[in-house]
């Protein structure tokens, strides 16, 4: 791998305008070669700690459908790391010294066409993961997840799925809960606008939502709503245009803000 401005990328990862990297430097373990007919993931891992994002590619490193195309040891590395590589997944760390994940996945987020985002974190619940997950992160994994279900998140991620299982969902809700408890409630308060967004839904839009907001699969809201696969991604994609939303785990928010589930 080569190392610019901070940003450890592999050699053969595009540059800013399609140029290879430096000649001569190895593939990424995970590199697919030209022969190969299996699509790739591309994934950009972002943790301060090199012992973390060493771990991270070797575990992503050997699979034939995932490819580590670099490293960022800083939330202010990722734009140009993301602008160079064009990754479809972020794993990006919360913590770190200059420039804090969350900062960096707000700022990302809110480019047009921006990667899906993985918020990885010590903590199951804190208020900076809600942060994370509110600014468009699809889910958040903690840093001694076992390496079969990192693997399992990011493709779930990559396929446009949220990484929050139903437990995680339910300490979300109780964390959500708590805190708007605790906070002064306005007019315009986060219940109340969510109330508002919600009460323009169909019914059956409705419903959809508040199976996210519970933690299911498209599969599980498909069995329990009598409906196909191919119909609730429709509308899901359905609630993300109506609800101004980048992605299912936004709409489970709302849903909690709401006090629907």
């Amino acid at each position: 791998m080569a190392a610019v401005a901070g940003v450890t990328v592999p050699a053969d990862a595009p540059g800013p305008a399609g140029a290879p990297g430096s000649a001569g430097a190895a593939r990424p373990s995970g590199s697919a070669g030209p022969e190969s007919a299996v699509p790739s993931v591309r994934v950009l891992i972002v943790d301060d700690d090199a012992l973390v994002r060493a771990g991270l590619s070797m575990i992503l490193g050997g699979l034939p459908d995932l490819t580590v195309v670099g490293e960022a040891a800083d939330g202010g590395e990722v734009p140009a790391a993301v602008a160079a590589y064009a990754p479809d997944v972020v794993l990006m760390d919360i913590r770190m010294p200059r420039v804090d994940g969350l900062t960096a996945t707000e700022a990302l987020r809110a480019q047009p066409h921006p990667p899906e985002v993985l918020v990885l974190t010590t903590f199951d619940a804190d208020e900076q993961v809600l942060r994370a997950l509110r600014a468009g992160a699809a889910g958040f994994l903690l840093k001694d997840t076992p390496p079969a279900e990192i693997v399992h998140a990011v493709r779930r991620v990559a396929a446009g799925e949220a990484t929050l299982s139903p437990t995680v969902t339910r300490t979300l809700i109780a964390h959500v809960t708590a805190a708007a408890t605790a906070g002064p409630v306005g007019p315009d308060s986060r219940r109340e606008r969510a109330l508002r967004l919600l009460t323009g839904l169909s019914d059956r839009e409705r419903q959809v939502a508040v199976a996210l907001g519970r933690g299911q699969t498209n599969a599980q809201i498909a069995g329990e709503l009598f409906m196909s696969v191919a119909t609730v991604k429709a509308y899901v994609s359905r609630l993300l245009t109506r609800l101004d939303l980048n992605n299912r785990v936004q709409v489970a928010l709302l849903v909690h803000d709401a006090g629907l589930v």
